[in-house]
């Protein structure tokens, strides 16, 4: 085992338990703490376990992201759906549940299965041009439409909260179909989703401190954020190894 495997699995150790035990601790807390939303709170723990190692095998290019990665998305879509995040609870029930079942073929065209990592792939400066414009002009769309479906009172001239949950859903939206068709730059997105999202359920808690798996959500993408950190770095040598660009 050289130098980089072992850092890899130490890395994704930490990742994978540091979860595991801030999840239950957190839960075991609020849970003892709590009148009411005990379900929820459960359920969003169960969830986030299942993301988190989704996250890690997606960082290492295994096909099996995808089956953690449908557990994940439908929890999570429910829970924003419950806490009025109506741009990520769309998001994540109406597209990215679809999008798992096709990256699980994409992937398996691109060898990924049996052991073997995907054989990851780069965009060309068009596409990134074209990606680029896609994002811009989708997080204005949905920074106006948001903001005319969301019924809280917000003061200032931008809504912090709604903007964070479109930036969160523009970067999803790339990032979801950039993995699922195994390019690298999906990284660069992810990114951008797990800070995004801390920022958008931090405000979630400081608004509405008695949503309790609001907290699980703020310590899930902390660790969601360094894991595309890592996932970045491999990604990196997986679409030198794999080929040239839209290879």
């Amino acid at each position: 085992m050289n130098k980089t495997e072992l850092f890899n699995k130490i890395f994704n150790a930490f990742i994978l338990i540091g979860m595991a035990v801030v999840t239950i601790l957190v839960t075991a807390i609020k849970l003892g703490g709590a009148e009411n939303g005990q379900a929820l709170l459960i359920i969003a723990a169960v969830g986030s376990l299942a993301g988190v190692l989704a996250n890690v095998l997606s960082a290492n290019g295994r096909i099996l992201t995808f089956l953690f990665g449908l557990i994940d998305v439908t929890v999570y879509g429910a829970m924003c759906l419950a806490g009025a995040k109506y741009g990520n609870a769309a998001l994540h029930l109406l597209y990215f549940l679809p999008m798992q079942v096709i990256g699980f073929v994409q992937w398996k065209k691109r060898g990924a299965g049996d052991g073997k990592q995907v054989r990851a792939r780069r965009l060309d400066g068009p596409k990134w041009l074209l990606y680029g414009s896609i994002f811009l002009v989708g997080l204005v769309v949905a920074y106006v439409i948001l903001c005319a479906l969301d019924k809280t009172e917000a003061a200032g001239v931008i809504r912090w909260l709604v903007l964070t949950d479109a930036l969160s859903m523009m970067c999803n939206l790339l990032g979801q179909y950039l993995m699922s068709t195994a390019y690298m730059e999906q990284w660069i997105f992810w990114i951008g989703v797990n800070i995004a999202s801390v920022v958008m359920w931090v405000l979630t808690l400081r608004q509405t401190p008695d949503s309790s798996y609001a907290l699980i959500y703020v310590v899930k993408y902390s660790f969601y954020l360094l894991n595309s950190l890592n996932g970045l770095r491999i990604w990196l040598a997986l679409s030198k190894e794999g080929g040239s660009l839209e290879n």
